[in-house]
């Protein structure tokens, strides 16, 4: 799940950066409206957060002409001003939920993934592929019935890769889905990902290299896919 976070205050935004990504999610950060409006272009976000004064104004206005130009992104106002018009203001211009500073970083990182979910409505709240379970809404993984740990990254690209169940997603896809723009996605912080995620689901592998594209989840090795290696690739 991808977050655009536009935000002023550089140490509030390095806070909730940090929080969201501690929680799984890929950031990118903005400071202006401007700067978010170029980021919405030329990326598609599970869930924005605005603060709502900027200094380029007021971000409920901006909102209110996305929403006027058919762009549904869910959308969180952070603000300071906690009276009953300005909240009513900021759902009456298109805000899906409104938090108040100061507020408790729990609560926007539930608030924050509780948006993610209602933009994935379609997706189904749990995969199945084999025997192994994938339960997006408790973020819970089992294989064979037996609760696996897994990081917050490691679930993301695991998700990606349960809707798109046997079919080959790309590198860039799960780059782009699951890192923020802070990523040198020529690293190979994916592969190294991939290869601890096969080895805490175990055997019989799931996960395949698909040659020249990227992965599959799939629970048979179709004919041209290499074998799963050991370490990273």
């Amino acid at each position: 799940m991808r977050v655009l976070l536009v935000e002023d205050d550089g140490d509030l935004r390095f806070g909730v950066a940090a929080a969201l990504r501690a929680a799984g999610l890929a950031v990118d950060e903005t400071a202006d409206l401007p700067q978010a409006d170029e980021a919405l272009f030329v990326t598609a976000y599970d869930c924005a957060v605005f603060d709502r004064m900027l200094p380029s104004g007021d971000a409920a206005d901006y909102v209110e002409q996305l929403r006027s130009a058919g762009r549904a992104v869910p959308v969180l106002f952070l603000t300071a001003r906690d009276s009953v018009a300005d909240r009513v203001g900021g759902f009456a211009s298109g805000g899906d939920d409104y938090l108040v500073k100061p507020f408790a970083v729990p609560e926007l990182v539930a608030r924050v993934r509780s948006l993610c979910r209602r933009a994935a409505v379609l997706r189904p709240p749990v995969h199945r592929i084999a025997d192994l379970e994938i339960d997006t809404a408790r973020r819970h993984v089992r294989r064979a019935g037996v609760l696996l740990t897994l990081t917050g990254r490691e679930f993301a690209v695991l998700e990606v890769l349960a809707t798109r169940a046997d079919q080959a997603v790309s590198r860039a896809e799960l780059i782009e889905s699951c890192w923020d723009e802070m990523t040198e996605p020529q690293s190979n912080v994916l592969e190294v990902l991939v290869s601890q995620l096969r080895r805490k689901l175990g055997n019989p592998p799931l996960i395949r290299t698909v040659r020249g594209t990227g992965y599959r989840l799939a629970p048979e090795d179709p004919p041209f896919d290499e074998p799963p290696p050991d370490g990273p690739r």
